[in-house]
């Protein structure tokens, strides 16, 4: 695994006087995709691992890390990955999983085992995960992105008209803590997650992919001291507990959301109001 950082939140009042380049360098991710090998962050949002997987002319193992304190990286962990390239392959103790472009995986804890694979090198996958820590075994299990429950959300008049597909959920895939699905703006609509919400019982962090060239500004902070970073394709956005986390491209995109924490219940939010906003 390339070694990328160990990522600490700073309390809402340090942010404050935090620069432009020292908000990217704690609350901003990019090079996720490295070909033919694995990254990681380790972050203290409820010790999630974020990362990415490109593997290309062979397979790429799950390693361990020294900061899991544990004999294997998913001894005490459990992962879920969607794959956002190519179609590809995951391997867990000889259990193979094949994942076109936006499908998901579950893989739960005690899997000693860990390979991901590109069908073809020219078109490697790349497998965007999420690992946090688990106390219990639920069966290792994929779901197409046909699968996957939608729900329709926002309206073209607004700009925020979308489709919530939920993988790994309390009605989907069933997992300890970790919870994971991805998000597909309509054409013509730019606004995720607006109106804004925070949710005190779990973190969460957003990964925005097929933005080509264009550019997004993702919004965060409390709702009266916002903050902004302005991303571009396959990068990352960290949110803490007590932070908003909603975005505005210059076109239409997806993004892959993620959460762990005390409450798994998907519309355990709460609200802030647009006009409160600062």
């Amino acid at each position: 695994m390339i070694e990328n950082s160990i990522r600490r939140m700073p309390r809402p009042q340090d942010v404050l006087g935090m620069s432009t380049q020292e908000l990217r360098d704690t609350f901003h991710i990019a090079n996720l995709f490295v070909p033919g090998d694995i990254t990681g962050h380790f972050t203290d949002l409820d010790r999630l691992v974020v990362g990415g997987v490109m593997p290309v002319d062979k397979p790429v193992d799950l390693p361990n890390h020294k900061e899991t304190g544990r004999a294997y990286f998913l001894e005490r962990r459990e992962l879920g990955a969607i794959n956002v390239g190519g179609a590809g392959r995951v391997v867990a103790d000889g259990k193979t999983f094949a994942l076109d472009k936006l499908d998901c995986v579950y893989l739960p804890i005690e899997t000693k085992s860990v390979k991901f694979e590109s069908v073809n090198p020219a078109e490697p996958a790349k497998f965007y995960y999420l690992s946090c820590p688990a106390h219990a075994v639920h069966p290792a299990r994929m779901m197409t992105a046909a699968e996957a429950t939608p729900v329709a959300l926002g309206a073209q008049d607004s700009s925020n008209k979308r489709t919530i597909y939920k993988f790994i959920h309390q009605g989907g895939i069933q997992s300890c803590q970790l919870v994971m699905g991805l998000t597909a703006l309509e054409p013509g609509n730019v606004w995720n997650s607006f109106p804004p919400h925070t949710h005190w019982r779990r973190t969460e962090i957003y990964f925005y992919f097929d933005l080509g060239d264009k550019v997004l500004a993702h919004f965060f902070g409390e709702p009266q001291e916002s903050r902004h970073l302005f991303m571009h394709n396959d990068e990352v956005a960290l949110s803490p507990n007590w932070s908003m986390h909603f975005g505005c491209g210059t076109s239409n995109y997806k993004f892959i959301w993620g959460m762990a924490g005390e409450n798994q219940v998907f519309d355990d939010m709460d609200p802030a109001k647009p006009v409160d906003l600062r």
